[in-house]
């Protein structure tokens, strides 16, 4: 349970500057200190491929999902991160409560972006896949804001022709074309991987789950949706993201609107760059869910689009 005191002293601990001045902590567990973890005690550092560095499978991920036993997958919610404590307070009882009923085993992953760069929801996903994939055989790539409100959703293991779109365009409440993807989609493990995960190039908001269908299309996978529901798009989700309250970033800089138009062969699971600077286990309204603490890395002579300010690159040219 989380109380009032605890809620004061975690936006406060949210102000504090961590890892040298070079990022911001804006999610701390619940303790007495605010403290800034600079290094992960529950794995160690093993080198990825092309010098990316990882972290080994961290016994956390292996925490049994809620109503394990009455399902024969195991879902593991991937819910990208920043800032954003007051809509997680809703998220989580109201998701619980939903899978319950469902009766879908599941565990709530919370990918808190720590580092100073642009929000990066795809990179923040893939590393969430890394975390849990060893234990649960399907994800749910999920926004913290938007909340299904219609049982008829089913939040079950998508078929073997490819990804289950829950939040579609004619159920989203402001997206409706075609190939939009993003919102809810569940995705098997085999399927993520074979797709490679999703590009790690969109820094700053949008376009990341645009490129995904792309991929879901290469991969000769087929997008499925929930049918025969009975709300629209009024009613079937509620969207609690306050657009005066948080603006979102959808500044283009450099040559970031050119890049992010095509189809990333480069980048995915495979090469994405983070550390994992701390675990934590947090209860909300008696919900157990797992705090992952992420620094990403960004490569600014192939993305400077991830610090719009030019300090990144400039930095990099100091030390080259």
């Amino acid at each position: 349970m989380v109380n009032i005191s605890t809620i004061n002293w975690l936006f406060v601990c949210g102000l504090c500057f961590c890892l040298g001045g070079i990022g911001v902590l804006s999610f701390m567990p619940l303790s007495s200190d605010c403290i800034c973890p600079l290094s992960n005690p529950l794995a160690k550092r093993t080198g990825g491929e092309g010098g990316v560095g990882v972290m080994e499978k961290i016994p956390a991920a292996e925490k049994q999902p809620h109503d394990h036993k009455a399902a024969a997958h195991k879902l593991a919610l991937l819910v990208p991160f920043r800032d954003r404590f007051e809509e997680l307070l809703q998220f989580v009882p109201h998701m619980t409560s939903f899978l319950k009923r469902q009766n879908v085993a599941h565990h709530i992953f919370v990918l808190n972006q720590v580092d100073r760069f642009r929000f990066n929801r795809a990179s923040l996903i893939n590393v969430g896949f890394h975390f849990a994939s060893n234990v649960y055989d399907y994800i749910a790539m999920h926004d913290v804001d938007l909340l299904p409100l219609n049982d008829q959703l089913r939040y079950e293991y998508p078929s073997e022709l490819g990804p289950l779109h829950i939040a579609g365009p004619k159920l989203h409440p402001k997206y409706h074309y075609d190939s939009f993807v993003g919102g809810i989609l569940l995705v098997r493990r085999e399927h993520f991987q074979q797709m490679n995960g999703m590009s790690n190039q969109y820094w700053g908001w949008g376009l990341e789950d645009d490129e995904f269908f792309v991929r879901i299309r290469d991969a000769g996978l087929q997008v499925t949706r929930p049918q025969n529901i009975k709300t629209g798009t009024n009613d079937t989700f509620s969207h609690i993201h306050n657009r005066h309250h948080r603006k979102r970033d959808t500044q283009k800089c450099f040559n970031q609107k050119e890049m992010t138009r095509k189809r990333d062969h480069k980048t995915g699971l495979d090469n994405v760059k983070y550390k994992i600077l701390k675990v934590h286990e947090l209860a909300i309204d008696g919900v157990d869910v797992t705090i992952l603490n992420i620094m990403l890395d960004c490569d600014v002579n192939k993305t400077p689009w991830c610090d719009c300010s030019g300090t990144a690159a400039a930095a990099s040219a100091v030390q080259t």
